[in-house]
């Protein structure tokens, strides 16, 4: 009935019908629901998993039930990596945009990356439905038609066309043991 978890921040929970809550009551915690799809700690979302989905004529798509609610109701979408497109839920959003506005603007490496990536930027929100609409330039970007994946990625969800994600996914399950003996450095 009770599912144990490993030390989260000091503290030990458990799961009881999908929530996780602390087991000690300590001052100043800050609580917070877990949703079936991972798991949030404080104000940091988890997105996990695939899903497949459609594209409508008007270039919307169902965002993922599991991830609406860490979404909140505005996010922000733009260019990604490797032709999909990156979701970010506001707050990470103002981290990275931070973060990115302390890079040198004297460096043409780091204009040219923060000026793609920004370009692209979009915010976002659901309609009634649990739907997006997608921009014709992202939708372009990530060569977007009918049949996409959405991908929880730890603090972002990616969009990736059916078809690359496929042949993404087919080429890095080649070099998956290679990879990870790479990050085996990063002390995770």
């Amino acid at each position: 009935m009770f599912k144990s978890l490993p030390l989260i921040r000091g503290l030990l929970f458990f799961s009881l019908a999908g929530k996780f809550i602390p087991m000690e009551n300590r001052s100043g915690i800050k609580w917070s629901v877990v949703a079936p799809s991972g798991r949030k700690v404080g104000d940091r979302p988890m997105f996990m998993g695939e899903y497949l989905h459609t594209i409508d004529n008007k270039g919307r798509f169902i965002i993922p039930a599991k991830f609406r609610d860490q979404l909140g109701e505005s996010f922000v979408i733009t260019k990604g990596m490797d032709n999909c497109l990156f979701v970010y839920p506001m707050n990470v959003w103002v981290e990275i945009e931070q973060k990115l506005r302390s890079l040198p603007f004297t460096r043409a490496d780091a204009r040219a990356f923060v000026r793609f990536f920004f370009s692209g930027a979009t915010e976002c929100e659901l309609d009634r439905q649990g739907r997006v609409l997608l921009p014709v330039n992202l939708r372009e970007y990530a060569k977007l038609e009918k049949e996409i994946v959405v991908v929880g990625v730890s603090n972002r969800i990616e969009i990736w066309s059916r078809k690359l994600w496929d042949e993404y996914c087919q080429k890095t399950a080649e070099q998956y043991e290679e990879l990870a003996e790479k990050i085996v450095d990063f002390d995770i």
